[in-house]
């Protein structure tokens, strides 16, 4: 039986590396399905991710021959089985429109996530986690208490064995040792104001500028708060006519769906770290 894998790489650029790689899925039976590649001309860095096919047997086989060629060639590599749905645990505090959105695509079978839980600081969306038949955990946080919560967290997601994290509007600053923990595999998500409008109410500061663009950014999570390598970036128009409430509704159904593209991509391992930055075979 054919099974489809999911292969990705990077390395420092040099020739032969996409022979390589095809030369050896070829040795192995395997059927390239879809291919990407990158060379940053400004890092001199290659990037590669390939869907192959493959009889099942073969997995180790192309396993084992795939770690060889990472050694040879100094590679980052990595193999997934393109059918396996990444762990994920969902984080949020108090508004809905991200976690409504994401739930809504995983049940429709849009998002390549298994979703294993959702953690909050407030009990606002416990009934809807149900509706789902999703486990709800209600981790309450207060700077008394937040070494401890961010311990109970970490330790829930090492229990779930989530790979993903998906930060749908959770309004707590991660610490540092956390973000450390959670490194490459923690998403988060915010209008793309910052850092022109900080703070409580956003659009109403943007709709007293009279802004004209209205953003939002899905990016990994590091320490630098909210400067994370960026996935995905989208805008929508505004003009003199619009309410504060109306810029509101445009902001989050924007970052409801620059998150779930996020999500999905990071899901189908089309994101690759590149320093500071993503490359994104979309």
């Amino acid at each position: 039986m054919l099974t489809s894998f999911i292969l990705t790489l990077s390395c420092t650029d040099q020739p032969g590396i996409v022979h390589a790689v095809s030369g050896l899925l070829f040795q192995h039976g395997a059927n390239i399905e879809e291919a990407a590649q990158f060379n940053d001309q400004s890092t001199r860095l290659f990037f590669m991710r390939v869907q192959f096919a493959c009889d099942e047997g073969a997995e180790e086989a192309v396993q084992a021959a795939l770690q060889d060629l990472a050694h040879a060639w100094s590679m980052q590599l990595a193999l997934h089985r393109a059918a396996r749905r990444t762990p994920t645990i969902i984080m949020v505090s108090q508004h809905g429109h991200c976690i409504n959105d994401l739930l809504f695509r995983w049940k429709s079978g849009l998002l390549p996530v298994d979703i294993r839980g959702i953690v909050s600081n407030h009990r606002d969306f416990y009934q809807l986690a149900a509706s789902y038949n999703v486990p709800f955990h209600h981790i309450p946080v207060t700077a008394a208490t937040k070494a401890e919560a961010e311990a109970r967290q970490l330790e829930l997601i090492a229990k779930e064995g989530a790979e993903l994290v998906v930060l749908a509007r959770y309004m707590q600053v991660l610490s540092d040792p956390m973000c450390r923990a959670l490194n490459g595999r923690a998403i988060n998500i915010h209008h793309s104001f910052l850092p022109s409008f900080k703070g409580a109410r956003p659009y109403y500061q943007a709709h007293d500028r009279g802004v004209k663009l209205i953003g939002a950014t899905a990016h990994y999570v590091t320490a630098d708060l909210d400067e994370g390598p960026i996935i995905e970036q989208d805008v929508a128009r505004a003009d003199h006519a619009m309410t504060p409430e109306h810029l509101t509704t445009i902001g989050r159904d924007t970052e409801s769906q620059v998150l779930a593209r996020a999500v999905k991509w990071h899901g189908e391992h089309r994101v690759l770290l590149n320093g500071h930055r993503t490359v994104v075979f979309r």
